[in-house]
């Protein structure tokens, strides 16, 4: 069988660590009656580890690895999917969640950015090469995320309901 975005019906949510993906993923998932997957913990759970840790075993590259093949081979039915923010690194990861799902961008100001994540090692958070900030991380994923969304939901300034009805009315769906 042949799946194609219109059969599928899914919603995709990528944007920096921080934005609200997991947090307003489940609750839009909820409010529209659709299920709910967290790539990030379908990751920790095939390498029985935290982020954080399978980060720096597997290093930066290897971990990214990772997460393009696990989100090149989820498939889901009317499902919220919220991805982990380096998941725009995965070529493989993007065509194929673009054409299973909607995708969104959940964006978010990079002084928000820095005030939501205090510790980036502890968060789990994907530093590149010689990337070492958030201002850095930031300039590198932001024209990604421009890349690959289907629709973009500017959250800054928003509280979770307000991004989850933003996100609803971002992709046609009532709430």
């Amino acid at each position: 069988m042949i799946y194609n975005k219109q059969s599928m019906d899914n919603i995709v949510l990528i944007g920096m660590p921080s934005s609200g993906k997991s947090t307003a993923g489940v609750l839009l998932a909820k409010t529209i009656g659709y299920g709910f997957i967290d790539s990030d913990l379908l990751i920790q759970n095939e390498r029985k580890a935290l982020l954080c840790d399978v980060i720096e075993r597997e290093g930066a590259e290897g971990f990214i690895a990772i997460e393009d093949r696990v989100n090149a081979e989820l498939w889901a039915e009317r499902c919220v999917i919220a991805t982990g923010g380096s998941v725009v690194y995965g070529e493989n990861a993007m065509r194929h969640l673009k054409e299973i799902g909607k995708v969104v961008y959940l964006h978010l100001g990079e002084e928000e950015v820095k005030r939501r994540i205090p510790n980036l090692a502890r968060r789990g958070v994907v530093m590149r090469g010689d990337v070492t900030t958030i201002g850095e991380l930031y300039a590198e994923r932001v024209p990604l995320y421009e890349k690959y969304a289907d629709v973009t939901v500017d959250c800054d300034g928003k509280n979770i309901d307000e991004t989850v009805a933003a996100i609803a009315a971002a992709v046609g769906i009532a709430t």
